[in-house]
């Protein structure tokens, strides 16, 4: 695979001109959540803890209708590539009605937990403060929701800047939002957690607002709007939307399932323990956002390579991303074991959380390799529309082996915490293997099929 890397810089130049405006919209995205983190740890571990279980719950539920949007990448890239601008109007159309039926169902599945977080095991302080933190992050999920679907349509056609302005600048909003709210500045009341919720639900609006904002001031952008009709409206789209986005929005949601349970587990053993648990969550969703990036861009280059039946391009395509996520995963990996020691610092100053997490930016750090090989399968995957194969290998590694793992080493082993994350070391490298070996299964027969007889 890393011969002749002379021949792959064409490929590395594209998927990183695709990949970085992703990466950093992806960062900013992830830099919300840190965002609050870190200002509310300097507020309380007791709504350090709120956040951290507000979220875990929020994103269990959201990641699913973020997954299932991802159909419209693959599915526009495809026809955009083969100029078919009549069928791109109509994904991106019927993608409003599904993405408005997506929101609505996870809202009232977010609101129906809201009432049970007493009931599920957390330190009471940190139940009481989390429901009113996700009762405002339920308030921002529609326009966010929405923001989504045109910056997935966007990608499809190849152009990922806006989304990344448009990211940048919401979340300077929500750190002035947070400085205001958290703190009681300006006048305002001290607000803790619920601020940052408030910050966020704020900063959510201006996403939707800006990406609106950004389709109408390109004529060609704009057009596909204008192109709106109700002869558009189409049951067989919103299904195959429905067909393709439904197993990558099950698939996301498991390895949300994964990482939200283990949340509810590490609450077991102490608030302390959680507040180490989302200090190395946070750092390292920092690196998967990044790889992330390079998942998406895998997408939208395979996609388009599938829509022109290149097969060779195709394959360096894959090659180039895998190179890429393994070289920024190494060294992510490499500073968040070396900086081990002063990372946590920037959340808390609690000593016992500062200790904990400490040890698991160590383990953070060795499943990087698998996590950043699992984010490029799973979009070279989706790139080929094949996402139901990829569902049931996370269902299977991610609910059926990484969770019994996990609780069986965190209580039945001295390891405590570090279990969970022994647990999801494994559960990564399974899906990363499955993914890649089902891809080179899949463009070897289509290489196949595609020779003459």
């Amino acid at each position: 695979m890393f011969q002749n890397i002379q021949a792959y810089i064409p490929y590395y130049k594209r998927n990183l001109r695709l990949a970085f405006p992703v990466m950093l919209t992806q960062l900013g995205g992830a830099l919300v959540g840190l965002i609050d983190s870190v200002m509310v740890g300097h507020y309380s571990t007791a709504d350090l803890a709120a956040v951290s279980f507000g979220n875990g719950i929020f994103f269990t539920f959201m990641v699913f209708g973020l997954g299932a949007v991802m159909a419209v990448t693959p599915l526009v890239g495809q026809s955009f590539v083969k100029k078919e601008k009549h069928r791109v109007v109509c994904l991106l159309q019927n993608g409003w009605w599904f993405t408005l039926v997506m929101t609505l169902i996870t809202c009232a599945l977010l609101l129906v937990c809201v009432p049970l977080i007493p009931r599920m095991g957390q330190d009471e302080e940190v139940a009481m403060i989390a429901q009113p933190y996700l009762l405002y992050r339920i308030g921002g999920l529609l326009p966010f929701m929405f923001f989504c679907l045109h910056k997935q349509f966007l990608e499809g056609l190849g152009s990922t800047l806006p989304a990344m302005f448009i990211t940048l600048g919401a979340n300077g909003v929500n750190v002035l939002l947070n400085w205001l709210f958290i703190y009681g500045k300006c006048g305002l009341e001290p607000m803790g957690a619920k601020g940052a919720g408030l910050a966020s639900m704020l900063a959510s609006v201006m996403y939707f607002v800006g990406i609106i904002a950004v389709m109408l001031s390109k004529r060609e952008w704009r057009e596909y709007l204008l192109m709106f009709s109700r002869k558009n409206n189409s049951r067989a789209v919103i299904r195959e939307l429905f067909r393709i986005g439904a197993p990558i929005g099950v698939q996301t949601t498991m390895e949300t399932v994964l990482f939200t349970l283990s949340f509810i587990m590490v609450g077991w053993i102490s608030k302390e323990a959680l507040a180490a648990h989302q200090v190395a969550n946070h750092i390292a969703d920092l690196t998967f956002m990044l790889a992330t990036g390079i998942g998406a861009a895998t997408t939208i280059r395979v996609s388009h390579q599938f829509g022109l039946r290149d097969w060779n391009a195709m394959k360096m395509a894959s090659n180039a991303s895998i190179h890429l996520v393994l070289l920024m995963n190494m060294t992510g990996a490499a500073l968040m074991i070396s900086l081990r020691s002063y990372i946590p610092y920037l959340f808390t100053e609690d000593t016992e959380v500062i200790e904990i997490a400490s040890s698991l930016l160590i383990f953070a750090g060795l499943f990087q390799f698998s996590d950043g090989l699992q984010c490029v399968g799973a979009g070279m995957l989706r790139g080929v529309t094949d996402v139901k194969a990829p569902m049931w290998f996370t269902v299977i590694a991610y609910v059926l082996i990484a969770l019994p793992l996990g609780y069986i080493l965190m209580f039945y082993t001295d390891l405590g915490v570090k279990g969970m994350w022994v647990s999801f070391i494994v559960a990564l490298a399974i899906v990363a293997v499955a993914f890649h070996v089902r891809f080179r299964l899949i463009l070897r027969n289509y290489r196949m099929s595609s020779q003459p007889s």
